[in-house]
């Protein structure tokens, strides 16, 4: 029994430890399936893996492929080839101006100068910070723009001025580009001076017998002079561009600001040293035979004061309005609206282009000299009879708050005078900004005062740009000008913040210089604004553009917040034509020595096609720079002595209602 008791217990060992041998073969089948599945799994993820770089990296090969072979198929085709396609869709392409006057025999005789306009001349750095190195001599305005994206708090640290002298800031020189490349493009594909440039070489230019101007557009005119010795590069050029020339005066071209500029050069060049040049009285009349100013802004511009106070224009109000807090507030380490603020403010330029003239000139509370304004750009037939009546505007109110006190008589109006106010505590949380505007120490009771007074005319604006910004204007005072002078012969119009304003100061003794106006119409152009207040945020800008404000079909002039009239999209008529039109028409006050004035308006057409790029008969303030009409013009007056332009087409309503205010 014993034996068998023995047995059966060997029996039981044994079917356990075939029972345990099974349980281990069926957890080893377990782990060798999961060993297996885990392979798989690895396989599949790198599968996958190797087949997302596999696309990329097809697509990448791809996309090279493309432009090899449209890079292939560039340089392979005639040069004639895109011609040919143009006037297949477009019909015959005309022939650019050059080559017309050429082929009528014309060759080139009075040398040229380029006077740029702000922004469109080229600046590189010749010292600058840790953060900048490798970028000696590197443009950074114009061209790529690069390193405005690469390191663009490092790029708004350099092309910023001292905010107290308005002049380089310690261990910062930025520096003007010589020569036409100056300013021949803004950037790669974007004309300013090119096709005049090549149109003139056509007819027999050169190098020698042109000549860039260039000037670093940041700082006051004058300051040019101080820092750079511009004014007196200009004056050396000019003298041996005429000397090496046969005699032949020269004809200068400025554009933009640089109209105002040149102003004030021939102010300078004739003013006794140390203030001047020291050229004398005679100097204009021995070398200019022209100034043919294009785009001239004369009077100012409106833009100035929405770029002066809100740091806007009506493309950005759209794009602050179309993503609320995304320029205000720090984006990716980014306040962009107050770096931009920061970085202009310190730019004296711009107060050249602040409106001049005060209410005499842009209009008061209730009127203002254009009055009823039809804004619709398309021409009307004569036998449509379904034109509707133009719609009165008061461009005189240049800053409104609230488009229902822009158009409220100024009787029904209460309004706070906003001079004596208190600005009270800083606005909140501004210890906390990393960028300092002057806003910052207006506080809440400053921000009130500014829009319970409601109406901002011509001759109150100054004002409010001395109240919220009183550093900028502290500097702007020292430069610029902007009233009507009484007395042209009080000594203290002698000083050189008034030879920018055509207003107060006379055109030289050269009876025999001409004086051109040359600019587009047909274009709506920014002439007032309705404003709102911004919703208090940390580090905000407290005024912005209510694009909001929109007048409809009744009132076309009014969209999104802006007010347009007729001109060349940056330059209203009244200021681009006033000057040439009657203010130096004959002998006046302004004009003693009678030098001849003359006026073209150019009639904006838009390109018909991509194919046009940005045409050939556009009125826009830099496209105008392509208009065969206008090279035309300018190249025959610098072959053919005497040619006159008496195209005067500035509406002649405009005129009297000035007119009658102080002429």
């Amino acid at each position: 029994m014993s034996f068998l008791r023995r047995r059966k217990g060997r029996e039981e060992k044994a079917a356990e430890v075939s029972q345990a041998e099974d349980d281990s073969e069926e957890t080893e089948k377990e782990h060798e399936s999961g060993k297996k599945t885990a392979r798989r799994k690895r396989k599949e993820a790198r599968a996958n893996r190797w087949s997302c770089v596999s696309n990329c990296c097809w697509l990448i090969g791809v996309i090279c492929s493309i432009w090899w072979f449209l890079l292939f198929l560039l340089n392979a085709i005639p040069a004639s080839f895109p011609q040919y396609v143009t006037e297949a869709i477009t019909g015959p392409v005309p022939d650019p101006p050059g080559v017309k006057l050429r082929k009528e025999g014309l060759a080139a005789k009075h040398p040229v100068v380029f006077v740029p306009g702000i922004v469109t001349g080229g600046l590189e750095l010749w010292e600058g910070h840790s953060c900048a190195d490798g970028l000696f001599r590197k443009r950074l305005w114009g061209g790529t723009f690069g390193e405005l994206y690469k390191r663009p708090l490092c790029w708004v640290e350099h092309m910023s001025l001292d905010n107290e002298t308005g002049l380089d800031p310690e261990g910062i020189r930025v520096r003007p580009v010589s020569g036409l490349v100056a300013a021949d493009y803004f950037a790669p594909g974007y004309f300013v001076w090119a096709v005049l440039i090549a149109n003139l070489a056509r007819i027999g230019y050169e190098e020698k017998t042109m000549y860039m101007a260039s000037y670093d557009w940041r700082l006051s005119f004058q300051n040019t002079e101080v820092r750079d010795q511009s004014l007196s590069r200009i004056k050396s050029n000019i003298e041996l561009m005429v000397s090496t020339n046969g005699g032949n005066k020269v004809v200068v071209l400025p554009h933009s600001m640089g109209v105002l500029y040149f102003l004030h050069f021939m102010k300078w060049v004739e003013a006794p040293a140390p203030m001047g040049g020291g050229g004398g009285s005679d100097w204009c009349a021995k070398h200019i035979k022209a100034v043919m100013n294009i785009g001239g802004p004369f009077l100012g511009v409106p833009k100035a004061v929405a770029g002066l106070f809100s740091i806007e224009a009506k493309d950005i109000a759209v794009a602050r309005a179309f993503a609320p807090g995304v320029l205000d507030k720090d984006v990716f380490g980014l306040q962009t609206l107050q770096h931009m603020m920061r970085m202009t403010r310190t730019w004296d330029s711009t107060m050249s282009m602040l409106p001049k003239g005060g209410d005499t000139i842009w209009g008061g509370l209730d009127w203002s000299p254009e009055g009823n304004c039809n804004c619709n750009v398309k021409k009307v037939k004569n036998n449509d009879t379904n034109v509707a009546e133009p719609y009165r505007v008061n461009y005189g109110r240049m800053i409104s708050f609230g488009k229902d006190v822009a158009e409220t008589h100024s009787s029904k109006i209460e309004r706070i005078d906003f001079r004596d106010a208190v600005k009270g505590h800083l606005l909140a949380n501004a210890t906390h900004c990393d960028v300092w505007t002057e806003y910052h120490e207006m506080g809440v009771g400053g921000v009130k005062a500014v829009a319970d007074y409601k109406i901002y005319t011509a001759g109150s604006i100054l004002d409010l740009l001395h109240f919220v910004a009183p550093k900028l204007m502290t500097r702007g005072d020292a430069h610029f000008s902007y009233g009507i002078a009484d007395n042209l012969d009080d000594p203290k119009y002698e000083h050189y913040k008034y030879w920018s304003s055509p207003l107060e100061t006379r055109l030289p003794n050269a009876p025999e210089m001409e004086m051109y106006s040359l600019y587009g119409v047909g274009i709506p152009t920014e002439r007032a604004y309705v404003y709102k207040l911004t919703p208090a945020a940390e580090c905000y800008i407290p005024f912005q553009i209510d694009t909001s404000a929109d007048g409809g079909s009744d009132n076309p002039c009014l969209k999104g917040g802006v007010y347009s009239a007729d001109g060349d999209e940056t330059v209203p008529v009244l200021s681009a034509g006033f000057m040439c039109a009657k203010a130096w028409r004959g002998k006046t006050r302004f004009n003693p020595f009678g030098i001849r004035t003359y006026l073209r308006e150019y009639d904006h057409a838009p390109p018909a096609n991509l194919l046009e790029g940005r045409g050939t008969q556009s009125g826009a303030h830099v496209d105008i720079m392509g208009n065969f009409a206008l090279i035309e013009d300018i190249s025959e007056l610098h072959v053919i002595p005497g040619l006159k332009i008496h195209l005067m087409n500035l509406q002649p309503r405009i005129v009297l209602e000035i007119q009658h205010q102080f002429l």
